[in-house]
C-alpha cells in the first residue's frame, strides 16, 4: 500500500531529499506505511530509507538523515492518512442516537479508531479492528490503549452494543493484557442491565488482568428527551446511584488491600446522584479517568483552594459572573464563595443552566449549547465579565454544540465572556484579572 504526499515542508528532512506532493509514500526502513501510526512510528530513527513512487509512478530509493525527534516534513490530505473508521455498533446507550436532528453532520459521526485512541486518547470498543491491528499494537508497544468494555459478559455485551462481534471481541482485551499493554478501561452503567452482580463480575474480571488494566471507570448512562424509538433506560435515582458506589468501593478497597491500588472508580455524576460528598484529593491517586469525569470537581476545588492560599488579599470592586451546568454548580458556589471571603468586594453571580436542548436529566457543562446560555442569562446581572467552562466549546474553541459562536453569544448578551479550562489555578487567575482590572 503506498499514501499520497499532500505536501513537502521546505527545507525539511524530505524537502532536501527531492520528495514532492503528488508523490506516494510506500515504505520507510522497510516497513510499509498504511496510516498515521505507521508513519510516526517509524520515522523516529535517525537514519531513513525512504520509498516512495514518484509522479511518473516510477520507484524511487533515497536516504535521509535527520535528528531522532526532528519532524519529516511530509504533510498529508487527512491527519489518518486514510479514512476515519464509523462505529460499526448500535450500543442501547449510545449518546449519539439520542441527539436532536438538524445539528452539523459531523456531530452524528460516530468514532471508533483505535489511531485516535492513541493520538487522543478516544476510548474504542474493540469491534472494529483486527488481529493485525492488536498485533501492530503490541509490536509498536502503544500504551495506554483506553476500552470501552462495558461488560466482560460476552453474551450480555453483544445485547447493549448490537453487534454480534461484541462478545468475541473481548478475547483482544486478554491478548493486549498478557502482552503487557496498559489498559484503561470504562463502564457506562444502565440501570438494571449491566450493573448489580453483572458489575460485580465485570470488576473482578478486568482486576484480574492487573497491572496491565491500570484504570476502570464507571460512569452512569447519559440519556437525552430525544431517545422515541429506542431501547428503554430509566436514568438512576438517588438509591441506585448509592448501590454502585457501594458495588465499587466494596472491590476497590478489597483490591487495594492486595494491591495498593484503587483501580476502579465512580464517574463524579455517581456521587451527585447519590447526594454524596465527593471524595478527597487522596482518593484519586494519579487522576487517571479525568476524561471520564472521574475527580474533575475534586481536583478543581483542590487546584482552586491551593491558588487562593497563594493570593494576597485584596480590597478592589469586581462584580462577574460564571454559568455552569446544575452537576458542578454546587461546587462553583462554594469556590465563589470561598474568593469572596478573601475578596469582600468581589461579587460573583452564579448560575446553573438548564439543559432545555438536550433535556433535563442532561447536567454537565460541556452538552450546554448557546441558545440555552442565551435563553437564560438575558437580563440577568452579569457584571464586567462572564466566565463559563471552556468544555461548552467545541475542539477549535470558537462555537457551541449548537453553532452559535462565542462573539455571537457574547454580542448578544452585552459582556465579555471568557472561556476557563477545569484549572482550578486558571479559575482564580481569572478572576484576579477581572479584579486587578476592575
Amino acid at each position: 500500500m503506498s499514501v499520497v504526499i499532500h505536501g513537502v515542508v521546505i527545507d525539511s528532512p524530505a524537502g532536501r531529499a527531492g520528495l514532492a506532493a503528488g508523490d506516494l509514500l510506500v515504505s520507510v526502513n522497510g516497513h510499509e506505511i498504511h496510516d498515521v501510526l505507521d508513519y510516526q512510528f517509524y520515522i523516529t530513527e535517525k537514519r531513513l530509507l525512504i520509498i516512495y513512487l514518484d509522479a511518473s509512478g516510477k520507484p524511487q530509493k533515497v536516504r535521509i538523515r535527520k535528528e531522532e525527534y526532528e519532524d519529516l516534513g511530509l504533510t498529508f490530505d487527512t491527519y489518518l492518512m486514510d479514512e476515519q473508521r464509523h462505529c460499526k455498533n448500535h450500543c442501547i446507550f449510545c449518546f449519539i442516537d439520542q441527539m436532536p436532528k438538524g445539528m452539523r453532520d459531523s456531530l452524528y459521526f460516530k468514532d471508533d479508531d483505535a489511531r485516535l485512541g492513541f493520538l487522543f486518547g478516544n476510548y474504542i470498543t474493540l469491534t472494529n479492528i483486527s488481529e493485525k491491528e492488536i498485533d501492530r499494537i503490541i509490536a509498536m508497544k502503544i500504551s495506554p490503549v483506553n476500552i470501552s468494555v462495558h461488560t466482560t459478559n460476552p453474551e450480555l455485551r453483544v445485547q447493549m452494543m448490537k453487534n454480534p462481534k461484541a462478545g468475541e471481541s473481548l478475547r483482544f482485551l486478554y491478548k493486549l493484557a498478557e502482552a503487557g499493554i496498559s489498559i484503561n478501561c470504562q463502564l457506562v452503567l444502565c440501570p438494571g442491565i449491566n450493573d448489580g452482580d453483572e458489575l460485580r463480575r465485570s470488576l473482578q474480571d478486568l482486576g484480574a488482568l492487573y497491572p496491565s488494566v491500570r484504570t476502570i471507570s464507571c460512569v452512569p448512562v447519559g440519556l437525552t428527551d430525544h431517545r422515541e424509538g429506542l431501547f428503554a433506560i430509566s436514568p438512576y435515582t438517588r438509591e441506585q446511584a448509592k448501590e454502585i458506589i457501594d458495588i465499587i468501593h466494596t472491590f476497590a478497597e478489597d483490591f487495594y488491600r492486595q494491591h495498593q491500588v484503587r483501580l476502579a472508580y465512580p464517574s463524579d455524576e455517581f456521587f451527585l446522584k447519590a447526594e454524596l460528598p465527593l471524595p478527597d484529593d487522596t482518593y484519586y491517586g494519579d487522576y487517571d479517568q479525568l476524561e471520564n469525569g472521574v475527580g474533575l470537581m475534586t481536583l478543581l476545588k483542590q487546584e482552586f483552594t491551593s491558588a487562593l492560599a497563594q493570593l494576597e488579599e485584596s480590597d478592589a470592586a469586581v462584580e462577574i459572573s460564571m454559568a455552569t451546568g446544575y452537576a458542578a454548580y454546587g461546587l462553583i458556589c462554594e469556590l465563589a464563595n470561598m474568593a469572596m471571603q478573601k475578596w469582600p468586594n468581589l461579587q460573583c453571580h452564579i448560575y446553573a443552566i438548564r439543559n432545555d436542548f438536550f433535556g433535563k436529566n442532561i447536567t454537565v457543562a460541556g452538552l450546554i449549547t448557546g441558545i440555552d446560555l442565551l435563553r437564560q442569562l438575558q437580563g440577568k446581572e452579569l457584571g464586567s465579565r462572564l466566565l463559563i467552562p471552556r468544555c461548552m466549546l467545541r475542539s477549535e474553541g470558537d462555537c457551541f454544540l449548537d453553532d452559535m459562536t462565542l462573539e455571537q453569544l457574547s454580542s448578544d448578551l452585552g459582556v465579555p465572556i471568557q472561556p476557563v479550562e477545569n484549572d482550578g489555578f486558571q479559575l482564580l487567575d481569572e478572576m484576579t484579572v477581572c479584579n486587578t482590572e476592575g
